[in-house]
Order: C-alpha cells, then structure tokens, then sequence
C-alpha cells in the first residue's frame, strides 16, 4: 500500500485526490497539508480521507510523519514547489509535482540532484499526455506516415477575467514565476516537446494587453527554429474567448492535428493544389488512429496511476523531472527572448542570466503593477480542451 501525503490543497489538488481515491487497493491518502489548515480540513471532509493528518507546514509533517509517507503530491503555487520537492526527496519520499515543475532551471537542477541522491522518484505533472487524442496524434507522428514535421502550431488559447490575478499569489513574477507562457501554456509546451523535441532557437514577443492588475504577461507569441528549417509558433494567451485548443502538425505528406483533422493535399502539374486529395493516405492515417486502444486511464488519474506503478515496480514514470526541466527551459527561453528582444539559442547554460529565478526577476519586465490580494477564490476552474474531434 503506497502511502501519499498532498501538499497544497487548492483546486487543482483535488484532481490529485480523485485520482488517487481511484486506487484504493494500491494507494491511501495519509496526510494532507496546507498553510490554511482549514482548506485541508474540508478536503478531508469532502473525500472522507478518514485517518489522514491535517498539518500547515510540511516540514512538520515530514518530521511527524517520519517513515510513514511514499510519496508526495506538490500542489502549491509555483515559487515554492522546488524547496518542497527537495525536502520531501530528501525525507525519503518520492515526489509528483505539479506544473510547472519550477521558477527556474537552478531549481529544476537542484530537485533532479535531490532525486538522483535519495534514489527516490521525482514526477512531473503533464497530464495532457493521457488524454487519447492527444496520444494518437504522437502516435501518428511516430510513425512517419506524415514524413519530416515542417511546421507546428500550437494554439494554447485560455481567457481569465481581469480578476483572476487578484488571487494573492498570481500576477507577480516573485511568487507566480511567470504569466500564460509559464502556467497555462506550460500544458501545450509540454507536448509540443513531447513531439517535436527542443528547438535549437527561440524568437518571442511577450505582452500584458488587458489584465492592469499584473506585473505577468497575458500573451506571449514565440516562434521555436528547429533542425533543417522547420518551424514551430506557439501562442500562449489568457485573452481568447472561447479558449479554442489545438496543435497543428504540417507533415511533409499530410497536415493532422489535435482535435483530429488530416489533409493530404497533392500537387497539380502547375504545383497548386488539387482539389482531390490523397484520400489513400487520409483514410491510412484516420484508419490508424482510429485503431488505437483508448487509454484505460487518462489526464490526471492516468498519470497518477502510471507513477504509482512506477513505484510499485521499481520503473521509472512515462513524465520524469526532466521532462518537466525541458519545459521549464523552453518557458525562460521565451522570456528571455520577449525581455531582451532577441533570438536565444539554445540550451540555456549556467552562467546565463536567465537560469536563477534571482537573475529572472532582475530582468522581466512588470507590465503593471499588481493591485489587489484576496487570499482564495470559490467557484468552479476549467482546466483547459478534451482535444476530442468535433462532431
């Protein structure tokens, strides 16, 4: 029975919570902390997590639950999950932490150096990697039928009122590390990767263009150079209504995407397009995705359940800590490109400003100047596209 602890208790945690109530002939929730003891108190309420200890700090917690914690969830707001992350590993506990893995990649190196000294597991939150079809289209691509990728486009399109940076630790680079491209965009910058690998380039233009209650940009547009010419756009917003989702691969045979759409267009003798297509490859590429086995878990609950068969056997996670570092480095390339208004090359060394958070915050640009901290929120939170074909 593996033993988990949450550490943070907002609304993302309780997808942890659902996920790991899922297994509970594998998994029991044994603890869960959070600064504001009340919030973990009506979690354990709401999930009747009964015998599970309510803590508000998890430094006593490790020490009162000395050997009786597996693993830990990190829920907390970005600027602190690598201190946390570093104490449970160092505790002897294996870590899931939510995106984005870090504020910087100073600290993204010191939580994989923690892992690799306790011998425990550390995990990366990138649940959109267990969804189907997002899953197909990497399957599609794996297997060559669309030839060499020659252009990507990534559309991570979120609309947030002007108050959703009233929450106290949103809106300021200090305590959110960043705006869209680190925490909305994060969930397609993962994929992208996950797809296409890392650029060698990064051009960037960020922006604050409607939330004045911010020091953090609300849009981002970068443009990711990669190996023999192609290209990949990524446009990272919390100012499009309607929050349409998608990734767009143009194959050197055929375009798919997620939501699903396939084209294969063939050349006339003038070189314009015809208007029959490859039906052939279409129907191969559709026929293919089609016949792929649906997930039998998927977002979080399929993550969750993949770490803790990790755990179990002695394997390694499908998202590790360096997945999580990879994007991370692809955000602050962004960042540095937008503040700098140059084209960086990467990866990004040690000695680069940009690789402390200390460097970052000396550098950024404080687009506004945040105007208002309530302490929470209630209401439901949409977590972004299901990336299902529309019918």
């Amino acid at each position: 029975m593996i033993r988990v602890a949450i550490v943070g208790t907002g609304n993302i945690s309780h997808l942890h919570t659902e996920a790991y109530a899922g297994f509970p002939e594998r998994c029991r929730i044994v603890a869960l902390c959070d600064i504001v003891p009340a919030k973990a108190e009506e979690q354990k309420a709401k999930f009747a997590l009964e015998g599970a200890r309510v803590f508000d700090n998890h430094t006593a917690m490790l020490e009162a639950m000395k050997g009786q914690i597996d693993v830990v969830s990190v829920c907390t707001p970005p600027y602190c999950h690598a201190q946390i992350a570093i104490d449970c590993l160092e505790a002897g506990c294996s870590v899931i932490v939510e995106k984005p893995m870090a504020a910087s990649l100073e600290e993204c190196d010191a939580m994989l150096a923690a892992e690799k000294a306790s011998g425990k597991t550390l995990a990366c939150i990138a649940q959109n990697r267990f969804r189907d079809p997002i899953a197909a289209v990497k399957k599609a691509l794996d297997s060559g039928m669309i030839g060499r990728v020659l252009h990507a486009q990534v559309d991570s399109f979120w609309w947030r009122g002007l108050h959703y940076y009233d929450l106290w630790w949103r809106g300021k680079w200090e305590t959110e590390g960043g705006g869209c491209t680190l925490n909305h965009a994060v969930h397609h910058i993962d994929m992208l990767i996950w797809m296409m690998g890392m650029p060698e380039k990064v051009t960037a233009v960020i922006s604050n263009a409607a939330h004045h209650n911010a020091e953090v940009e609300d849009v981002s547009v970068a443009v990711l150079q990669y190996p023999k010419g192609a290209l990949a756009q990524i446009t990272s917003s919390v100012i499009h209504h309607g929050e349409e989702q998608q990734l767009i691969f143009q194959g050197e045979k055929a375009r798919i995407s997620a939501p699903w759409k396939v084209c294969a267009n063939v050349a006339g003798q003038n070189a314009f397009p015809l208007k029959e297509h490859d039906e052939a490859l279409e129907k191969r590429l559709t026929d293919f995705v089609e016949a792929i086995p649906p997930l039998r878990y998927t977002v979080h609950t399929g993550e969750i359940e993949n770490v803790l068969a990790a755990l179990e056997t002695g394997g390694r996670p499908a998202i590790t800590g360096w997945d999580g570092r990879n994007t991370v480095e692809l955000i602050t390339a962004i960042y540095k490109s937008g503040t700098t208004e140059s084209t960086v090359k990467l990866p990004l060394k040690k000695d680069d400003s940009f690789y402390t958070v200390k460097g970052i915050l000396a550098n950024v640009p404080r687009f506004y100047e945040k105007s208002a901290s309530v302490t929470d929120f209630s209401g439901e939170i949409t977590t972004g596209a299901d990336y299902k074909k529309e019918k």
